[in-house]
């Protein structure tokens, strides 16, 4: 693998089948592709990273009143070196906030709880839900192509995430000021959930781990989304799409001295949903590798692993 593969989100409306043919290869051979063409508006995904590096320039003591200790991260601020990879020595250099699914009236999962806004930038609500819904519907359309790539209904995954606690996570990395610091930005990692779609960063460093055991830079691609499997998605489909191990590196210089924006959606299942591997990925070269599991129960699990919840 030189480069993760390209997919034409166009294809969606034009030639569906071989859309969706070309995502499930895309993804089961990488884990990892790029969408382009995708509908998301420029200046909406330019506008979001911009008030979120205007969020993160808030002084310390501000933003740490936002932060809701016991809460896990689930919303709100999330400081400074408090996340670890999963099995790593050194915690993560990075800040983070989490913008969850916004609901009327009463919640049908105590999962998805209020947001938490700062008060000092009201328009950052107003930017952030409009990225937040437009990510959701396009991660509900790779599900589409996905759903029938495993030889189910094109709405399968329609029911069973349309209520997950799907998270937004504005992040920052700050400059590297301590260059012999065993940390680094994000430590080698899965992520948890079922896709995640990642816009940004204008700065290099994330890559990605190659079956061949070498490290692919995911180089900027202008416009594109990055949009990956998660580890729930790994077990639905009894490993035929993998979940693939990836990391954001301490750059070099002169990228070091400058700090690292991006924005990841984690897409997840509905609270209650039941994840067990699909028949049609079942077979006697591939066997059952997986237990069933309730997505917020393996969600707590992989939380408390990387120490967001004690």
């Amino acid at each position: 693998m030189k480069s993760i593969p390209h997919i034409d989100m166009s294809l969606y409306g034009k030639n569906f089948e071989a859309f969706a043919q070309t995502v499930g290869e895309g993804y089961e051979k990488n884990g990892f592709v790029a969408l382009t063409n995708h509908g998301v508006d420029q200046g909406l995904i330019d506008e979001a990273l911009d008030i979120c590096r205007d969020l993160f320039a808030l002084p310390e003591e501000v933003k740490k009143q936002y932060h809701i200790p016991g809460g896990g991260g689930a919303r709100g601020y999330t400081p400074f070196g408090t996340e670890i990879a999963k099995d790593a020595k050194h915690v993560d250099l990075k800040e983070f906030w989490h913008v969850g699914r916004e609901v009327e009236g009463e919640p049908p999962y105590p999962q998805l709880t209020p947001n938490v806004w700062p008060k000092e930038m009201p328009e950052f609500k107003t930017k952030i839900l409009r990225l937040y819904e437009a990510l959701d519907d396009l991660g509900m359309q790779v599900l589409d192509a996905l759903a029938v790539y495993l030889k189910q209904p094109r709405e399968y995954f329609r029911d069973k995430v349309q209520l997950g606690n799907s998270i937004l996570r504005p992040l920052h990395y700050p400059p590297i000021i301590d260059e012999g610091t065993p940390s680094v930005r994000a430590g080698a990692h899965e992520d948890i959930n079922v896709l995640t779609l990642l816009i940004g960063s204008r700065e290099p460093g994330l890559e990605v781990l190659a079956k061949d055991g070498s490290w692919i830079p995911v180089t900027i691609i202008e416009g594109a989304i990055i949009c990956n499997v998660g580890d729930m998605l790994q077990r639905l489909t009894n490993g035929v799409l993998p979940s693939t191990t990836h990391r954001v590196v301490n750059p070099p210089a002169p990228f070091n001295s400058k700090s690292r924006y991006s924005i990841p959606f984690f897409l997840h299942f509905n609270p209650d949903f039941v994840i067990d591997p699909l028949e049609s990925c079942i077979s006697d070269d591939n066997p059952k590798r997986f237990e069933a599991i309730g997505s917020h129960d393996f969600l707590l699990e992989r939380l408390r692993e990387i120490g967001l919840v004690k």
